[in-house]
């Protein structure tokens, strides 16, 4: 194609086991070879298990079709495909990556665009990509103002003993009222022990889709915090304030909730599969946690 931008992005091919070591076969209640039909805001594409689970088996998408009941499948249209309420025209590239791990994207669609649907699918390794391609693409700093991917890029590159990063991260302790971290990628085993999340003005601090699996959350203020679909299994968080919080659609497999506040929180559609809820605050209610 004519003005395509084309850049090769690592990742599990296709067929290969996961990064997360999950069996395709096995864990997935279709077969890996089913072809499906996705009716992506009115665009129809056809695709295979295979391709949506393989590459990117913690995404939105690839959680669609586990037998894991972590998210489960949207509604169809009447021809049998699965509706996603999502633009088409970002929908592409996107698809195509989890073909062939090329990013593929014509001229005349913005990268930006593309870079904000790969964050709400959860399709870290291209969000990474897209991020470091268009960190290159900007103008030096001079006197700009810092955007929110400068203040991460300096976060990262801090030495000093106190330093914050997002991989291994340790913010324990911090004070994370009001902040935007829908969909950031924490790697496994972040601490973010005793912080605090709630602001007293009602502002919720957005961790929509944020990936926290198994991060050590224990004795944070997270009430009211938007925790839509994120990945937090395997996750520490005893003695949580929780309440009011938003975890409907959350992957909570073996998460530990002992001890924690879960009064008027949303817990529908989440995944609570052998998580721990023991010595609740207040019992857990079955309204709670059914669509």
């Amino acid at each position: 194609m004519d003005g395509d931008q084309e850049d090769s992005v690592s990742g599990a091919k296709s067929g290969e086991p996961s990064p997360t070591g999950i069996n395709i076969a096995n864990a997935s209640g279709f077969s890996p070879n089913r072809w499906v039909k996705l009716n992506v805001g009115g665009q129809i594409y056809a695709t295979t298990i295979d391709t949506l689970v393989g590459r990117e088996p913690d995404s939105m998408l690839a959680r669609m079709f586990l037998q894991d009941g972590s998210i489960m499948p949207s509604e169809r249209d009447e021809q049998g495909a699965f509706l996603i309420d999502r633009s088409p025209r970002y929908f592409e590239p996107i698809i195509n990556y989890l073909r062939h791990g090329q990013f593929v994207c014509d001229s005349n669609i913005s990268v930006l665009g593309v870079l904000e649907e790969a964050r709400f699918f959860g399709i870290f390794s291209l969000v990474t990509h897209l991020e470091e391609r268009l960190g290159q693409q900007e103008a030096p700093l001079g006197d700009k103002p810092l955007t929110r991917n400068d203040v991460i890029k300096a976060i990262i590159q801090t030495s000093v003993i106190t330093e914050l990063r997002f991989q291994g991260v340790n913010l324990s302790g911090a004070d994370l009222r009001k902040l935007d971290f829908r969909n950031i990628n924490f790697k496994e085993g972040a601490n973010l022990r005793g912080c605090n999340f709630e602001d007293p003005t009602g502002v919720r601090t957005n961790l929509e889709g944020v990936n926290l699996k198994g991060a050590c959350l224990e004795s944070s203020n997270m009430a009211g915090v938007n925790l839509r679909v994120a990945n937090l299994k395997n996750a520490n968080m005893k003695n949580c304030n929780l309440r009011a919080a938003v975890l409907a659609g959350a992957d909570l497999e073996k998460c530990n909730l002992s001890g924690s506040d879960l009064q008027e929180a949303n817990l529908r559609g989440a995944n609570l599969k052998d998580a721990e809820l023991t010595l609740m605050v207040t019992p857990l209610h079955m309204s709670q946690a059914i669509r």
